[in-house]
Parts: structure tokens; sequence; C-alpha cells
């Protein structure tokens, strides 16, 4: 299926990069991003969950606490908890990677419950199509912050 080749891209493509990462440039501010790198990539984790994720049967498998890390609404400033570590983010993408593979084809031709955020989406398969683009679109802001924080 298409859509899941574009999303294995993104995803390979994101987990390549943040795995040469160090835990130190992750957490590095900058007046010029409203957000840190490890915030970006947990924010990633927490979308496509909650997005993908949505019925009892599928359940969340990430931890409940990513929602008060990494909601679009939260900023680090905001942290009261500990973020999981870059090693743990890593294991748990790729966790969710191997679970959202192993949708079958009708999952993805199944119709949505919920109105998308960005265009015209009706299927699962629609959606793991935003989700990648979306996801492509992170990698790129993660390492455009990458760049500048290393002249820091």
């Amino acid at each position: 299926m298409v859509p899941l080749k574009q999303f294995n891209l993104a995803r390979t493509s994101l987990l390549t990069f943040i795995k040469e990462l160090d835990e130190e440039i992750v957490d590095k501010q900058s007046t010029y991003f409203d957000n840190t790198i490890r915030w970006h990539i947990g924010n990633i984790l927490l979308m496509d969950e909650k997005l993908l994720f949505v019925s009892k049967e599928k359940s969340q498998k990430i931890a409940k606490e990513y929602a008060e890390l990494f909601s679009s609404d939260v900023n680090v400033t905001d942290w009261n908890i500990e973020a999981p570590s870059l090693e743990q983010l890593i294991t748990d993408l790729e966790e969710q990677q191997n679970r959202i593979n192993q949708f079958d084809d009708l999952f993805w031709k199944s119709n949505v419950k919920f109105k998308a955020p960005y265009g015209h989406i009706e299927t699962h398969g629609d959606l793991l199509i935003m989700l990648a683009h979306r996801e492509s679109e992170m990698l790129g802001k993660i390492k455009m912050m990458k760049q500048v924080l290393d002249v820091y």
C-alpha cells in the first residue's frame, strides 16, 4: 500500500536522523524556536498515536504522561514531570511504526470517525498520508533546529 510506504520512508528518515543526536542538543533552548527537539520528537509520537489508535481495541501503547509533555498546547517551560530519554522516544517510535505496519488493508480503507485538521481526509489511508507529510515537515524543522543549535 502506497501510503504505508510513504509513512515508512518518513519514519525511517526521522529515526535515522535522531539516532545521531545526543541528549544535550535535544533539550537546548533557542530564542528562534518555541520548543526543543525532544518536544518535537515526542509530539510526532503523540499525534500519530492519538489519531491512528483511537479505538479501545487498538488502544494507545505510549505512556499517558506523554500528553502532558508533548501536546500541541504544551511548552517545555510548562513541564512538571521528567521527559523520557531520547533512547526511550526512539524505542517508542520504532514500536509504534511496527504497530502501524500491522494494520490490514481494510483498516486503511475504512473511514475515519472524526474531522482531521488538514485537507480532505476520509480514510485512515488518507490520514496516514497526512501524518507522513507532517512527519517529514517536522524532520525538516528538527534538522534546521540542530543546525541553529550547533552554532550556540
